[in-house]
């Protein structure tokens, strides 16, 4: 579904996908059981990817100093930053670091093939481990959040994405980091002290300061068995071992990380996958498994409304009682992360029937995250249903904090007795009720809802028209 506006002035227009360059690649990463061996990204690629609206002006931030709220948004996100910052800023000096790590990684995606990997610690001992667990945050507040990503020092070391096995002692040792079970006390040698960039815009998450890494000593590291085991198999493709650890209970975050250093998949295809590539990648391999299973199962007997609000995003999930068809739209409110400069409420949103994708969906990782929520709750159920969440992104989310926050919102409103209709319109006047933006809105920029609705003839809801 192309994006589309709320009313009819014309801002600057977001730049489009260029399927033929980026889509069919991120397809097949994340829907080929080859994936791993199917990573081809150059850097006009990777622009292409993440085509972003205009950031808030440097100079505008200067004027309010983050005291006039300038920018529209109810927190200034860049204080918010700082606070978080000038807490470990005192715990870092001069290039020599001790701390127990998470466990953590981060695999950069600038410059691909050649990318920035390395270990992710904090300047402090003990158990770490919610500092890089996401299944573990929902219900914290944003300076909470921001607090875990800015004590995590990255430590830096280029690669070339191949070079998996063959990368040398530093990316052995960030590897089997990343197979650890529990927290690693590492000695980190920087280069020169870590430092901390502040980008004035929004599409940066918070991250602590950063520096290349010369030196490394892990204490003793305990790998997760179920990892290693996928780990030693290189007769296994990489996304049977997601699926086959996801259905071991093993977290999708730890999933996520190990893909990333290239742990899985056949001998000579392995590769580091950029983090933000292998959150997608999972989300997609795991949930696409589970669909299948959904597929078999007998319909739900009624319509079902699901609700969560965290962050001041407002997810309703509606069920109906259907063959599998899944949608995701968001609407994001003026002043957010996504639309900071207009006046309008931008949509955007992707469907899939029951034959699935064949593209990269244009609102990137969020529909998958959600997607992985949606069909893990009807494979514990063992129903089938069509699925639409729906989501209002407003103001008061003022700093982006990762993918990671759709999903665990699906999951929380998922986890919820669901609230029941005998009807699709009972089930829409409680969304109606629930969200700012009208339901006349929401029909027309839901394709699931405008053909359900047509299947049964406008004559049949008299009232949805006038919510």
């Amino acid at each position: 579904m192309p994006i589309r506006k709320l009313v009819s002035s014309q801002p600057r227009k977001p730049r489009v996908l260029d399927y033929s360059e980026f889509g069919l690649e991120l397809t097949r990463l994340i829907e080929d059981p080859g994936v791993v061996s199917d990573l081809n990204y150059h850097v006009d690629s990777l622009r292409a990817a993440y085509p972003s609206f205009s950031a808030p002006d440097g100079g505008l931030c200067v004027a309010c100093k983050g005291a006039r709220m300038l920018c529209g948004k109810v927190r200034c996100p860049i204080v918010v930053r700082l606070a978080s910052y000038f807490k470990v800023a005192p715990q870092i000096r001069g290039v020599d670091l001790e701390g127990a790590s998470p466990p953590g990684v981060f695999i950069g995606r600038i410059g691909y093939p050649y990318v920035l990997a390395g270990p992710l610690t904090p300047p402090m001992h003990g158990d770490t481990s919610v500092l890089d667990l996401p299944e573990l945050w929902f219900g914290k507040s944003i300076d909470e959040i921001a607090g875990f990503r800015s004590l995590l020092v990255r430590g830096k070391l280029r690669v070339h994405v191949k070079n998996v096995e063959a990368g040398g002692r530093l990316l052995d040792a960030t590897r089997e980091l990343a197979l650890a079970s529990n927290p690693v006390e590492l000695e980190l040698t920087f280069d020169k002290e870590p430092r901390h960039f502040m980008r004035l815009n929004d599409e940066v998450q918070p991250f602590g300061p950063s520096a290349t890494v010369k030196a490394m000593k892990a204490g003793n590291t305990r790998w997760d068995q179920k990892i290693e085991r996928a780990y030693g198999d290189d007769d296994l493709k990489a996304a049977e071992a997601v699926s086959n650890l996801y259905e071991d209970g093993v977290y999708v975050s730890r999933i996520q990380r190990a893909f990333s250093v290239g742990a899985f998949g056949l001998k000579g295809n392995r590769r580091f996958v950029p983090t933000r590539w292998s959150i997608t990648a999972v989300d997609s391999i795991v949930s696409k498994t589970l669909m299948e299973s959904v597929k078999t199962y007998p319909f739900i007997n009624e319509y079902r409304v699901y609700e969560s609000n965290y962050l001041d995003n407002r997810f309703e999930v509606l069920m109906i009682p259907a063959a599998w068809s899944y949608e995701a739209i968001e609407a994001w409110y003026p002043n957010t992360l996504w639309n900071p400069n207009t006046r309008n409420i931008v949509f955007f949103g992707d469907y899939e029937g029951l034959e699935g994708r064949t593209r990269y969906a244009s609102m990137g990782g969020c529909y998958y995250a959600a997607r992985l929520a949606v069909a893990e709750h009807l494979t514990a159920e063992r129903r089938q249903a069509s699925v639409l969440v729906l989501r209002e992104a407003h103001p008061g989310y003022i700093m982006p904090v990762g993918v990671w926050q759709v999903r665990e919102n699906v999951r929380n409103a998922l986890r919820q007795p669901p609230l029941k209709f005998n009807t699709l319109e009972q089930a829409l006047q409680r969304i109606a009720s629930r969200f700012s933006i009208r339901l006349e809105t929401w029909i027309n920029e839901s394709r699931m809802l405008s053909d359900t609705i047509r299947q049964k003839r406008l004559s049949d809801f008299p009232h949805i028209l006038h919510l």
